[in-house]
């Protein structure tokens, strides 16, 4: 049974710029949207954003008041943005997301101030619209010039997923990974980073590393440089590049992987489980106990309704019990010195075929 490998997922990460706020944290950015460096990412409330919200929702209600009855003799520009208005509304009623909530609601104001400019410059009420509108707008401003907007320190991906091991598990500080200091971080596998309501973060989403310990003899036999296959929990196979290799004991050794795929999946998680794939050969599986080797080359004997044939193959890759092993093709067999009648007549492996274990030389 293949052993089950932990991996500490490091990413080259930011914290935004934390404030010593304890106001409310407000998204402006989604989990797992793109930034560029300088973007406003999040912002903390102002002191008396709740008050100033519901002034601006009467506000909104006495401008819809004011308008209530006299659509008849507006524009179709009117109709069109009361549609805009009714659309959003009903789809606020299926939304979860923070981030499209607060969407779906700027949207609804700025159609309330269209709405309400064109009444405003068209009814007999026009500058008690409009002096609404002016009043609201200032509640805004406020609202703008009290909060503290959050940037991003870097272009990558958004996360509020923050464990505070950003700093620990970074790119920057291999050298200072080790089993005991892995061991004692204590993480659950598997376990989604809680979101924080204080902190937001930037993460490159083109790189990640994973870092394991492992005492396999590939992995002990393993170079900086040498390319592998991951296969991840969800399955998925992506290709991985060893960065950094560290001798833990006699028999351990801890290796870190460079990936560039599925990284974005990787973000809600610290510790995963995952497979290493150190080699992959397309070929028939047989014990290493049906080989014969005759003059440098290596043969099977197949027995087949009671006619045994020696067969040529090719190994293409082994193990202290087991070899993959192929047919080679008419290229290699001429270059092994082999002529072309030589070739016509050879007998080739195939699947299903019966190998006889421990041959006598034919």
């Amino acid at each position: 049974m293949r052993k089950v490998l932990f991996g500490y997922v490091i990413r080259d990460e930011k914290i935004a710029k934390e404030s010593n706020s304890k106001n409310e944290m407000i998204q402006i950015k989604a989990e797992g949207e793109k930034v560029a460096k300088g973007n406003q990412i999040f912002r903390y409330a102002s002191e008396n954003e709740e008050e100033i919200n519901a002034k601006i929702d009467k506000l909104n209600s006495k401008m819809q008041e004011a308008m209530q009855g006299k659509t008849n003799m507006f524009p179709s520009d009117i109709k069109a943005i009361e549609n805009q208005i009714e659309t959003k509304i009903d789809g606020l009623s299926i939304k979860n997301n923070i981030q499209e909530i607060s969407e779906y609601k700027r949207d609804i104001n700025t159609y309330i101030t269209k709405k309400s400019k064109i009444a405003g410059d068209l009814s007999q009420a026009g500058s008690y619209i409009n002096g609404l509108i002016k009043e609201r707008e200032n509640y805004q401003n406020e609202l703008r010039q009290n909060s503290e907007y959050v940037t991003a320190p870097m272009a990558g991906v958004v996360s509020y997923r923050v464990d505070d091991l950003e700093n620990i598990l970074t790119p920057n500080n291999f050298e200072d990974l080790n089993k005991d200091m892995l061991e004692k971080l204590n993480l659950e596998t598997g376990q989604i980073v809680t979101t924080s309501n204080q902190k937001g973060k930037i993460i490159n989403n083109y790189e990640c590393y994973i870092a394991t310990i492992l005492n396999s003899e590939e992995a002990n036999e393993a170079t900086t440089g040498k390319k592998v296959t991951l296969r991840l929990s969800t399955q998925d196979e992506i290709d991985a590049t060893i960065s950094y290799i560290s001798k833990q004991d006699n028999k351990s050794v801890l290796i870190v992987f460079k990936i560039g795929e599925c990284v974005e999946k990787l973000i809600d998680y610290r510790k995963i489980t995952f497979d290493v794939i150190w080699w992959r050969y397309e070929g028939l599986k047989v014990p290493k106990s049906v080989i014969i080797y005759d003059n440098g080359l290596s043969y099977v004997v197949r027995n087949r309704a009671g006619y045994q044939d020696k067969i040529l193959v090719e190994i293409l890759k082994e193990n202290d019990n087991y070899c993959i092993v192929g047919n080679y093709t008419n290229e290699d067999l001429k270059n092994l010195g082999f002529t072309t009648e030589d070739i016509s007549d050879m007998k080739k492996i195939s699947i299903y075929d019966e190998i006889l274990i421990n041959p006598k030389t034919q």
